[in-house]
């Protein structure tokens, strides 16, 4: 089922973002881009799906984390639904339903120590992103797929199987134009090439990118 949408929230959130990091100035077509991609992947029903290693598995953890609750607004259940809740289970379920959120359906891959390890042994470690989101995506979802030098060959393998499912892909990397770069739909290239500094640039973005998400469809 479509939901309604405010298809202009990204733009306030992309000029804060630049505003305070002018060095990713040369990033805004493909920013906008990317909060588009969301945007219209959750307003068609669709999931955003996140996968990376390492450091980058934890900021794919950490985009989920602001997806599925509350980031910067509450994002109340509507009226109807707490009627619903309070008709079901009385004063209990009105409670319940006040403190619960609205979320944005959203899966890190990388997140499956049992598929991992299973498949690992079975197949190939590097297949196993590739394989939940085989599984676990739909057309219409948006992976966000992490890598700071855009060589993780796991990262290649489910940007290559996402292409087949039909789901559209962000790569969130370095300025070192790894070979995962040409897997991808859009390429957010943070403008350095030491890990560590690259993964400082991208939480401001994924910030922002949540942001916008969260402000299309919970404005006020």
């Amino acid at each position: 089922m479509e939901k309604s949408f405010n298809p202009a929230a990204s733009v306030r959130h992309i000029d804060t973002l630049l505003a305070r990091y002018p060095a990713l100035a040369g990033m805004r077509a493909e920013l906008e881009r990317a909060a588009a991609m969301l945007i219209e992947a959750v307003a068609q029903g669709g999931k955003i799906l996140t996968a990376g290693n390492g450091g980058s598995f934890a900021d794919a953890e950490h985009i989920t984390g602001e997806l599925l609750k509350g980031f910067c607004k509450k994002r109340p259940l509507p009226a109807a639904t707490v009627a619903a809740f309070e008709h079901a289970w009385g004063s209990e379920g009105a409670a319940l339903a006040r403190q619960l959120q609205m979320g944005i359906p959203a899966v890190n891959l990388s997140l499956a120590p049992a598929l991992t390890t299973a498949f690992g042994n079975d197949v190939d470690p590097a297949l196993a992103a590739a394989q939940n989101l085989w599984a676990s995506g739909a057309p219409g979802d948006v992976l966000i797929a992490i890598s700071t030098g855009g060589n993780a060959e796991n990262m290649r393998l489910a940007l290559m199987a996402a292409r087949i499912r039909d789901v559209r892909t962000i790569l969130l990397t370095g300025a070192k134009h790894g070979v995962c770069e040409r897997y991808a739909d859009c390429v957010l290239a943070a403008p350095d090439c030491e890990t560590y500094r690259i993964q400082e640039l991208h939480l401001p973005i994924y910030h922002a990118l949540c942001l916008a998400v969260e402000e299309a469809f919970f404005h006020e």
